[in-house]
Formats: C-alpha cells, structure tokens, sequence
C-alpha cells in the first residue's frame, strides 16, 4: 500500500471517530511529515467521506485511457499496406477509435514513407 492510500485510511478512520477535518489535518501532518497529504486533499477526503463516497476510485465512462494497443496499431497498419491511399476517417471507424487516434498512427506512417522513400532511392556512383 503506498502512502497516499494510507493517508486516506487514516483520514477515514479519523472521520468515523468524530474528529473534524482541521484535526485530521493536524494529525496526519504530525504522523507523516514532509509526505502528508496538503490540506486541499485531505479536506477533499474528508468532504468525500461525509458524502457517503468509498475509497476506491470511481469507475469512470468514455472511451478507454489508451486506444493504442497492439491489436490497433496491427491493423491500422494492416490497412495502410492494403491501400496507401485511405484516410484516417476510415480506420477510425472500422477500429472503433477517436479520428485523432488515427490520424496520429496515420503521422507515423508517412514518416515511414518518408523515410522508406529516402532510403530507396539509388545511390549516385
């Protein structure tokens, strides 16, 4: 358990035996020092308590964190050596992901190109 979660155990328990926020504060800064939680953070964990909230975090909507996986980037490649010519809107929507995801595996593979381009061309004797 790292310390922040620690903290957060402590501030609980400080909640549940009637302390207020101002004397968890007090006693969280006396117990950890230079590693206690700022006062904003443990007044937000205090206030988060009083509300009804759990420790864990909450599980958050939307689209996942990362879009760039290795099955993703497999075929978006896939696709570009299929056809040179397709646009970002159209791997965006076969793989289900942002345009902007796209558009910057789209980015990377005309840096391939160039670079390709640049290393194919004959050498000058």
């Amino acid at each position: 358990m790292d310390g922040g979660n620690e903290q957060r155990f402590a501030i609980k328990f400080c909640f549940k035996a009637g302390l207020s926020a101002t004397e968890t504060l007090v006693l969280v800064q006396e117990i950890y020092g230079n590693e206690a939680l700022n006062r904003s953070n443990v007044f937000r964990w205090y206030s988060r308590f009083r509300d009804g909230k759990q420790l864990e975090n909450d599980e958050r909507g939307g689209l996942p964190k990362s879009t760039r996986t290795e099955v993703n980037i497999a075929a978006a490649t896939n696709f570009v050596k299929n056809d040179r010519r397709i646009v970002s809107r159209m791997i965006a929507e076969s793989l289900n992901i942002p345009k902007t995801s796209s558009s910057d595996s789209e980015r990377g593979f005309e840096k391939e190109k160039i670079v390709f381009t640049f290393y194919s061309t004959p050498l000058d004797t």
